[in-house]
């Protein structure tokens, strides 16, 4: 009884979730998009996979919760103040993924939203002229009245899903493709997804968390990754880091506009 209610409330949350305060953009674009994203920034997003996206000229965005920053945890060392300079200075877009990396639904909104706060303000401490300006959930789906708050802090907030944002999207909560050990994907489905979403003209987010040899099952091995990458960089699709790609959708629909 307890898995089968434990299944309900996910359910439940999950149909609330992407059902209630929306945000609705039209996904426009003659050129599809593909970003990818690493959540928690551990070391090995940054070294290993960063090193594999730029072997094909592209750039990342990285979802931080800077009150983990060098510590140890289940994705592995997370990462520095230093290997934070470097991706920006590289070219990645830092994103906003809570302080304390908190439950997304468990936590009280009012302490999840000073625990967003919190995270901005850190970032603006120790790299002068940075700011978030986009989100990731960090577990689980959001509380609706948590979504309607976050839209006047970011300019789109990313979920999951396992699907591209294809057609319409909810900048409240973006979809995206998670490339881990947990979802037991592999290079077929992969390569299936990326086909969809060029065909449609979609928005493809891929997220993990570690790239290393031995993942945990919320991340993928750097041989994987890279088949990804690769597949990404020859499917006509531009990579882009979130932020870019959002840019690229609304300077499109200017120039339909003029």
């Amino acid at each position: 009884m307890s898995t089968i209610l434990s299944k309900v409330v996910s359910k439940y949350r999950r149909l609330v979730a992407y059902r209630l305060n929306r945000r609705m953009v039209s996904i426009e674009t003659q050129v599809p998009l593909i970003s990818f994203t690493f959540d928690d920034a551990p070391i090995t997003a940054f070294h290993t996979g960063g090193n594999i996206l730029h072997s094909y000229g592209a750039r990342a965005t990285y979802f931080v919760s800077l009150g983990l920053l060098g510590a140890t945890t289940e994705v592995g060392t997370i990462a520095s103040i230093d290997d934070l300079l470097r991706a920006v200075n590289e070219g990645h877009e830092l994103g906003c993924h809570t302080f304390d990396h908190l439950y997304t639904w468990q936590t009280n909104p009012k302490k999840f939203i000073e625990s967003i706060t919190r995270n901005k303000l850190v970032l603006e401490s120790i790299i002068p002229g940075i700011c978030f300006k986009t989100f990731a959930y960090p577990i689980g789906v959001p509380r609706p009245s948590v979504k309607s708050q976050l839209e006047k802090h970011f300019l789109c907030c990313r979920g999951g899903g396992q699907i591209p944002n294809v057609g319409f999207a909810d900048l409240n909560l973006l979809k995206a493709y998670f490339i881990d050990k947990r979802n037991n994907v592999d290079i077929e489905s992969i390569k299936k997804i990326i086909d969809h979403s060029i065909s449609s003209s979609g928005w493809l987010i891929f997220a993990t968390h570690d790239v290393t040899e031995k993942p945990s099952p919320y991340g993928c091995t750097p041989h994987f990754f890279t088949e990804v990458v690769k597949y990404a960089a020859q499917s006509g699709a531009v990579i882009l880091p979130v932020i870019d790609a959002l840019e690229r959708l609304q300077l499109a629909k200017e120039t339909r506009i003029e």
